[in-house]
């Protein structure tokens, strides 16, 4: 018996704008310019309406191709690492000395914090309410023995009930 094993073809790497930047603000502006330059005025056919999409359509993808990068995808990637941790990084490769070590360590630690810090944010800020936080923060389990209040007297045996 033989199986036919497909050969699956496994994307690496993919082109990527990292929110906030410079290079977000000109794709947004090269987009805004490229759908403010659509003539309406000629599309009196399907031909011409395709014609046009298609056009929109490749014109946005040249755009993003000029101010997007190409990432590669690791299993090690971290959406948190940025421009800043690249350059202390090379700094202590360069020098290896224990300053730059701990000043590599910091900007991890800061572009940690203020990634995270974001992405509760964001997920505050869209209503989602705070169970959506879950993700982001482990399990806990409650503990063992929970008092009971009544009357601002508190219960921990049953026989008190």
């Amino acid at each position: 018996m033989s199986i036919p094993i497909a050969e699956e073809n496994i994307i690496t790497s993919k082109f990527s704008i990292a929110k906030n930047s410079e290079e977000e603000e000109n794709f947004i502006k090269d987009v805004l310019s490229i759908i403010k330059s659509i003539k309406v005025s000629n599309l009196s056919d399907i031909d011409k309406l395709e014609d046009t999409t298609n056009s929109l359509t490749s014109s946005i993808e040249n755009t993003w191709r000029l101010n997007s990068k190409q990432v590669n995808i690791t299993r090690h990637s971290k959406s948190w690492w940025n421009d800043k941790c690249n350059l202390a990084l090379s700094n202590y490769r360069s020098i290896r000395s224990p300053e730059d070590w701990k000043s590599f360590k910091s900007k991890v630690k800061s572009s940690k914090c203020s990634f995270f810090d974001l992405k509760i944010q964001e997920i505050t800020n869209t209503k989602r309410g705070p169970w959506k936080l879950i993700n982001w923060v482990n399990k806990r389990k409650l503990p063992s023995i929970e008092a009971i209040k009544h009357n601002r007297q508190q219960y921990h045996d049953i026989n008190n009930l």
